[in-house]
């Protein structure tokens, strides 16, 4: 005799009791309220104080709000992403805080005048006069210190990854490291030391531009290094395996594959070097006039004249502006050689598809 099984399943759920999707936002207002609320009755002048208050009462709300609800367990899952939520927003909030004030500021002279006009005869203290000798300088510094990094750096990487085997490879690779992390002041210091003192060439843009080249060479190398290392090995198996050179290899298949991770190396290389101030300082040498020719006489540069500008304003307030406008016109600078790599990256980028 045969009896039929019940298959069907009981009536209930297996998810537990969770909290509201817009329980977060309310904690974190409330938290908010508290934190300045807390600070204000404390006597706190700091609102980052009171942003720290606010952010240990939202992890702890959070947790306890949790636990009661939603289990230990899930308590847990919480905190540990409203810890790195926290963690996002503490380091995002010093970033649009500098950006902020740094536009705040510099928007008060940033105009085709500033631009067009440099210095001349002007003292750092009186009103007037732009940045058109430094904007020169900057970019044909950082121009030939591309121009001299960047190939250096590129075969740097490929023989390390493509070739690189044995001893030579281990010293190259080591002293990459060492010059990854060297102050940018030795660098100059070494160009100073070698191309003034010892060759008596003079100050000159060129000078600083080749203690930028020593500085921008391991970021490119390691960066590059990187993206030629994420190449799978079977396109490259497949290349050799038709009868292509090795060389013609790397050329035709390695390269363009990560062409945007290489790119977008460079770019944050020459985003390294874009602001450095203490090479230009010992071999730049500064120069108020307009000096178009990189590899004779001292040159003026971006982040040198915002230097000069505070250091030599003796508190005048029209040297702080032009000094914020500088850092402004910097920062723009960078933003647009990103996003033209981001745009050539994309551009020659292999074209995936089915």
């Amino acid at each position: 005799m045969s009896h039929a099984v019940d298959t069907k399943q009981p009536a209930g759920t297996l998810q537990g009791a969770r909290l509201p999707s817009w329980s977060p936002y309310v904690i974190a207002a409330g938290s908010i309220a508290v934190g300045c609320g807390i600070g204000i009755g404390g006597g706190l002048d700091s609102r980052i104080q009171w942003g720290l208050i606010a952010s240990v009462l939202f992890l702890l709300v959070t947790y306890l709000l949790a636990a009661k609800v939603e289990g230990g367990r899930q308590a847990k899952d919480r905190m540990a992403t409203s810890v790195v939520w926290v963690a996002f927003l503490l380091a995002v909030i010093p970033l649009v805080s500098l950006i902020w004030e740094t536009v705040a500021r510099g928007i008060k002279v940033l105009d085709s005048y500033f631009l067009t006009t440099s210095m001349g005869v002007l003292a750092d203290t009186d009103v007037g006069g732009g940045i058109y000798h430094a904007l020169i300088g900057t970019l044909e510094q950082v121009g030939l210190a591309t121009l001299m990094a960047v190939p250096v750096g590129l075969l740097t990487a490929i023989y390390l990854v493509e070739y690189g085997r044995g001893k030579l490879a281990k010293a190259v690779t080591f002293f990459v490291d060492v010059m990854t992390g060297i102050p940018s002041i030795v660098a100059g210091l070494f160009i100073l030391s070698f191309w003034i003192l010892i060759l008596d060439m003079g100050y000159s843009g060129f000078a600083g531009a080749m203690a930028l080249a020593i500085l921008m060479m391991p970021v490119v190398v390691r960066s590059t290094e990187e993206m030629l290392k994420l190449v799978p090995n079977e396109l490259r198996e497949a290349s050799l395996a038709l009868g292509v050179p090795k060389w013609r290899t790397i050329l035709k298949v390695v390269l363009p594959t990560s062409i945007g991770g290489i790119t977008t190396g460079v770019m944050l290389s020459v985003a390294r070097i874009a602001g450095e101030t203490a090479p230009v300082l010992l071999l730049v040498w500064g120069n108020p006039l307009i000096n178009t020719n990189p590899f004779e006489g001292p040159q003026a540069s971006l982040p040198l004249y915002i230097y000069q500008q505070y250091a030599n304003s003796a508190g005048s307030p029209a040297a702080y502006d032009r000094a914020w406008a500088a850092a402004l016109t910097l920062i723009i600078l960078i933003m647009v050689l990103n996003l033209v790599a981001r745009g050539i990256a994309r551009w020659k980028a292999p074209k995936t598809g089915r």
